[in-house]
């Protein structure tokens, strides 16, 4: 990027997926923290004219604060890639693979990482009967936030009454049991391990509504499970080829020592809102939420 002390940063947001709420509220709390550090910053909301703004604009970077499909999956990072524009976050190939569950597991297991056995369905044969014996989950396998997440219990009679605007592919995965943990990969260093408390399935509402819930920062869980989490999420940024921030997600069933850790996700696009796990694991560390920002625009970069 630009070694100017105060770069021209535009903050790439909004975008037309189903996480579009969420990037709006990501990128206004970046906006503000860049302002903080010096930067000139721009919001722009992602359309289809945001070639000619960015060429009108010329930016030293783009912090990208995008969620969710064309954000998130390898688009507009393509995109940035031809304009030669400098930006925050995992390039194209990464950013690809991880918005790709089924993807992101064929890494896992490539490199030894443990992992939920799954099947890509069509969603009118999940609909239509159970693809896997319950419990199980079904959801889209290239949206993020616990967008479209159905469990299926154990004693379920029927399979899940999908809505009608759910992908016609879909992935199906053995239900993992027990507790949810996080850990948030700043460059090369892992930050903590977050316990996330909360009441029932961790979906959209938990993560974004206030009060929807618990972080207990560090994690109070026995030292090889976190330490494991560490190098387990640290592995996985490395593996899949990662740069800048990303945050992998876990369920741990404690009956089962080290065996019931698995990895759920990694993503590449961590959210940047007052309730999000990144940002609250870096202030943990002593790294102000600016302080943060900023070197996230520090890190920017193409074709890495």
């Amino acid at each position: 990027m630009s070694s100017r002390a105060n770069p021209k940063v535009v903050v790439l947001m909004g975008g037309p997926s189903a996480e579009r709420d969420v990037s709006l509220s990501s990128g206004a709390e970046c906006a503000v923290a860049l302002r903080e550090t010096g930067c000139d910053v721009i919001e722009v909301d992602a359309g289809p004219d945001l070639v000619s703004r960015l060429t009108e604009i010329s930016p030293d970077v783009v912090f990208n604060a995008l969620h969710g499909r064309c954000g998130e999956d390898g688009c507009v990072q393509g995109l940035l890639e031809w304009l030669r524009i400098p930006y925050t976050h995992s390039g194209v190939m990464a950013s690809a693979i991880t918005m790709d569950k089924q993807r992101t597991k064929d890494v896992y297991a490539a490199h030894g990482l443990p992992f939920m056995q799954s099947v890509i369905a069509d969603a009118d044969d999940v609909r239509a009967a159970h693809v896997m014996q319950p419990p199980y989950v079904v959801k889209p396998y290239n949206e993020g936030s616990s967008v479209g997440i159905y469990i299926v219990d154990k004693d379920a009679n029927s399979p899940p009454k999908l809505a009608a605007d759910m992908p016609q592919q879909v992935m199906v995965e053995t239900y993992a049991p027990g507790r949810e943990l996080t850990t948030a990969v700043m460059g090369d260093r892992a930050l903590t391990v977050t316990d996330i408390i909360v009441d029932g399935w961790y979906d959209y509402h938990a993560k974004y509504a206030d009060g929807g819930s618990r972080h207990v920062i560090p994690a109070s869980i026995p030292t090889p499970i976190f330490d494991a989490c560490m190098d387990y999420a640290l592995r996985a940024h490395q593996v899949l080829g990662c740069r800048g921030m990303s945050r992998t997600d876990f369920r741990w069933d404690e009956s089962r020592g080290i065996d019931g850790l698995i990895l759920l996700e990694t993503n590449t696009q961590p959210g940047m809102t007052p309730t999000s796990l990144a940002p609250e694991q870096a202030e943990k560390m002593g790294i102000t939420f600016p302080e943060l920002c900023r070197w996230m625009v520090e890190d920017a970069s193409c074709d890495r």
